[in-house]
């Protein structure tokens, strides 16, 4: 008897492990994969391998609220996630540094072969030397090891840009709909479950993308969603894609700061009903175009000495100017010493009962590695400053009192506090942007409280935009010149708005954009 209760047992885990196995199997086998990266081509900086910080494997899925553990997305695919970097914005990458990337997310995506999709995450304004282009290449190799069978879907930031080739490769695509990018994660989500539900209830690769480029090219402070006419404009893409037979729609921007031709803003939206797709896109497309003369700075811009003029006399604190020719969340190389040296000769600041300022901030490794010898509350004198863009004016030989040193930061390394007069300037070890009110607060600094706040950024993130007592934007030198009409532009598509303003024989309409198993051309 017990012999046969023994025998029925194993019967039982046998089919239990079976159903658990067979379950298993039927899950899609879903990978992820990408880089993402702003890089400025008329920023001397480059950018190396280690600024991406890549990701291998299960830890990428981190990044993805919407994939905990815990989540309802979690347990709807097997997950084989590959190689994702993600770097700060910056110059060029280097070719090597790509190619190092690359061979290995493809060599971690050979590994798990098959795929039913691939989720694909990028930012879509890298420059690569020598290789027009990057994310298109990288869709190209990506498809020679995945296949034309795969489901790939592509999320982007909105200041990205879509070549013919990326749009080919890509069979769902979407980007962000808010600057600042308050919607970044709805947006992944939204790009990784339109993926899985269209391997689910297996209709597959949309039947129709429509493609139209843009002739516009536009910085970010000027198509801020917060303000009309970009509050308006992307308003429309929900109502796009609620029409019958769309499955999503999109807007970019594109990146001004990058000299390709496929730098220019872009409409997509895809779906099965070849009339509801065309017709939304070349709406979004003609509004788009109507409306390119109402773009306006997000905040009042004027001269560097002009918004140091407001930000004296004024009484609403903190005061901030956004220091935006050298923005490294747009690509600037983070180091340019312009406009701390013009703060350093204002005589309102020489002592330290002047206007409480906070400068951040300025790369200095020789000032840094003196003030962590010296200690706090010592005096310490090093250079600062113009070790990668020394174009518009040189080193700076910082003297001042050491308030703070911060060691671990995953940017910066070491932060510290120097002050001069009455401006506390933070330094780092590399570059950093400050975006958020910990990143004073962890130094003794209070953003809220300081009469002025002088930030490496264009127009602010939410946090910042939200303490704001005044707030001018200053048109200030850099890889990131937020006057277009000053960088030597050579290889974008013309003519280009703002920068032309005859525009002879404007087609906005669709084009329609072949399965990536078809040929494009």
């Amino acid at each position: 008897m017990k012999a046969a209760y023994s025998f029925l047992f194993s019967l039982f885990l046998l089919s239990l492990f079976g159903c658990i196995t067979q379950s298993n199997r039927s899950l899609p086998r879903v990978a992820i994969a990408g880089l993402g990266i702003e890089s400025s081509t008329f920023s001397p900086a480059q950018t190396t391998e280690e600024a991406f910080h890549a990701q291998i494997g299960m830890e990428i899925l981190e990044n993805y609220p919407f994939l905990r553990p815990e989540s309802q997305n979690r347990e709807r695919a097997n997950w084989f996630p590959a190689l994702r970097g993600k770097s700060l914005p910056g110059g060029r990458v280097t070719r090597e540094a790509y190619e190092s990337l690359m061979n290995k997310m493809l060599e971690q995506l050979q590994k798990n072969l098959p795929y039913d999709g691939l989720f694909f995450d990028i930012h879509g304004a890298m420059s690569v030397e020598g290789l027009d282009d990057p994310e298109g290449d990288m869709m190209v190799r990506i498809r020679e090891v995945v296949g034309q069978k795969t489901l790939i879907s592509t999320s982007m930031d909105l200041h990205g840009n879509v070549s013919e080739r990326l749009a080919h490769q890509s069979d769902l695509i979407t980007c962000y709909r808010m600057a600042p990018h308050e919607d970044a994660l709805i947006s992944k989500q939204r790009a990784l479950e339109n993926l899985l539900d269209r391997i689910e209830n297996g209709k597959g690769k949309p039947k129709y993308k429509a493609w139209i480029p843009i002739p516009i090219l536009l910085p970010g402070e000027k198509t801020s969603t917060r303000i009309e006419p970009g509050k308006s404009l992307y308003a429309k893409v929900p109502e796009a894609e609620a029409q019958e037979g769309v499955l999503d729609a999109a807007i970019w921007m594109g990146y001004p700061w990058a000299d390709e031709p496929r730098n220019h803003g872009v409409v997509m939206v895809v779906g099965d009903d070849q009339e509801a797709v065309v017709d939304s896109a070349e709406k979004l497309a003609t509004y788009y175009w109507e409306v390119r003369n109402e773009f306006e700075f997000v905040a009042p811009t004027t001269s560097f000495e002009e918004s140091m003029a407001l930000a004296i006399n004024s009484n609403d604190k903190p005061y901030i100017v956004s220091d935006m020719g050298d923005n490294p969340t747009a690509g600037g190389a983070g180091d340019v010493t312009w406009t701390l040296r013009e703060l350093l000769a204002l005589t309102v600041f020489q002592n330290d009962k002047g206007p409480e300022l906070i400068y951040a901030s300025i790369p200095g490794p020789d000032l840094v590695a003196k003030a962590m010898q010296a200690g706090v509350g010592s005096m310490v004198s090093g250079s600062v400053g113009a070790m990668v863009d020394d174009r518009y004016a040189g080193p700076i030989t910082l003297e001042g009192r050491v308030l703070a040193i911060h060691k671990g930061d995953v940017h910066a390394q070491v932060e510290v506090v120097v002050q001069v007069g009455s401006i506390k300037v933070i330094v780092t070890q590399k570059r950093k942007p400050y975006h958020y009110e910990k990143d004073f607060t962890q130094l003794g600094l209070n953003p809220r409280e300081t009469d002025i706040l002088v930030v490496k950024i264009g127009y602010l993130v939410p946090e910042l935009y939200n303490i704001r007592g005044g707030w001018t934007m200053a048109l200030t030198p850099g890889g990131v010149d937020q006057n277009l009409e000053r960088l030597d532009y050579q290889r974008i598509r013309r003519p280009m708005f703002p920068l032309d303003k005859e525009f002879p024989l404007l087609d906005l309409s669709a084009k329609l954009i072949p399965t990536s198993e078809n040929p494009l051309f």
